[in-house]
This record gives C-alpha cells, structure tokens and sequence, in this order.
C-alpha cells in the first residue's frame, strides 16, 4: 500500500495548522495506521507534542524538517519510516519559494485551515488563488480542501470563503470549533480521537470529515483529484482575466 502524504498549511500564521495535524495523525495512530508526522515549522510545535505522551506500541513518528543548526545533518532528521503510510506535514506560516516547492513536491493533498476573521479569511483566498497558479499543483494532481477552523456559533462569518471556494469547486470540509476539548487534549500530548469518547464526542464528530477526505485521497488515486484540481484552476483564470478585462475598460 503506497504512503499517502497530506500538506497542512496556510501562509497566515495562527491558523491552527498544528491542531489539525495532530489530530490528524492521532486518529490514524490510534486505528494502528503506521504514521509520520514532518515538521516544517522552527518551533516544533508538532514534535513537542509527539513527545508529551508516549504511546506504547503505537507507530506514530516525528520527523524534523526545520533548519537545522549545531551541524545536525537535515537529511537525517527527515528520515520517513519505511512502514508510513500517513504522512503529514505541518507547514510554517509563510512558506514560498523552495521550500514551499519541496513541501509540494512530497504531498498528495493539501488541507487549509483558515481563522474565522475577515483578515484571515481574505488572506487564505489569496493563499488558495497562488496555489492554484502554482505549476506543481497541476502537474502531480495535488488536491485541496479548506476548514474553517477556531469556530465559534456566534460567528458565522465563513460565507464569502464558502462563496469563493464553491466558485472554484473547492470544498470547505468541516467547521472546527474552538473548543477547549482540543487544547485539553494538545497539552496532554494526545488527540481528541484518544480521548474517552464521552469527554470528545462532539469534537470527534465533527473532525471525521477531514478524516474521512484524506482517506479518500489514499483510496482514490490522483486521477479525478487532478480533474478538480485543474477545474479550478480554470475557473480562477477565468474569474481573474474577467477582473482584468472589467478594469482595463475606460
């Protein structure tokens, strides 16, 4: 069974990448699912939550994918195990350029987890519009999906991102809500999937969405994901020379 390699990211920082990698990876873990977690991002956050709990028995492993100091070899602290077969990569705030290109080159699809705030949210269409630009995207037939993540009921401001999204025929996943549940299970170094379920019903809940598409990913193949990935590319460049005809006119 091949690995399947899933990029969290989002250029805006405080986005809560690392909440859904590691609930990410716990779930698959915790279904004895051989996973990795790569960590982009300098502070670790990823890594020191891998290291707050152990889990005998389990395979679930970190690898370091931040710049290395003190000549520690980077290639070494990458290492993937050979038995992975879920990779999740939890990418720094405000990646571009090559480093952005090698975390692209590893993955299979991408989740994009936005903040419910206006800045966000203009920000993270954006961030989605570059993506969609970006050659390699096509070219390997990287999917992409956004959560709305750090919701709260009294804030129903995901309409212009839903609106966006459902333009380019991307999908808004699941609505992650800012629950303490979550930051509870971080500090514990465990994901809400290895909580009792009485204590996580509603968060697990409502992240199986977000499960059940990376899996999909794995099960499906690239083929139909390469279609809706250059679907909307197609449509951004249409919405885009449209915008750019409008404005040249006198």
């Amino acid at each position: 069974m091949r690995m399947n390699t899933t990029l969290v990211i989002n250029s805006k920082g405080g986005s809560g990448k690392t909440t859904i990698t590691t609930n990410l990876a716990s779930y698959f873990a915790s279904r004895d699912i051989p996973t990795t977690v790569m960590d982009y991002d300098p502070q670790g956050s990823s890594l020191h939550w891998l290291g707050a709990c152990s889990r005998s028995g389990k395979r679930l492993y970190g690898a370091n994918a931040a710049p290395q100091k003190g000549g520690r070899i980077r290639s070494v602290e990458m290492h993937v195990p050979a038995d992975t077969r879920q990779l999740i990569i939890d990418a720094p705030a405000g990646a571009s350029g090559l480093l952005l290109q090698e975390m692209l080159g590893r993955s299979d699809c991408i989740l994009i987890p936005v903040a419910p705030s206006a800045i966000d949210i203009h920000a993270t269409a954006n961030f989605v519009r570059d993506l969609l630009l970006v050659g390699r995207i096509r070219t390997r037939n990287i999917q992409l999906a956004v959560v709305a993540n750090r919701v709260r009921s009294s804030m129903p401001v995901y309409q212009p991102l839903e609106r966006f999204l459902n333009s380019l025929g991307l999908p808004l996943l699941a609505r992650v809500s800012d629950s303490d549940v979550y930051v509870r299970a971080a500090e514990a170094g465990i994901g809400i999937f290895e909580m009792t379920p009485s204590a996580a019903a509603a968060e697990c809940a409502e992240f199986m969405p977000i499960v059940e598409w990376v899996e999909r990913q794995r099960d499906s193949g690239a083929s139909v994901d390469g279609k809706i990935v250059d679907l909307a590319r197609r449509r951004w460049m249409e919405k885009n020379r449209a915008f750019s005809s409008a404005g040249s006119r006198p």
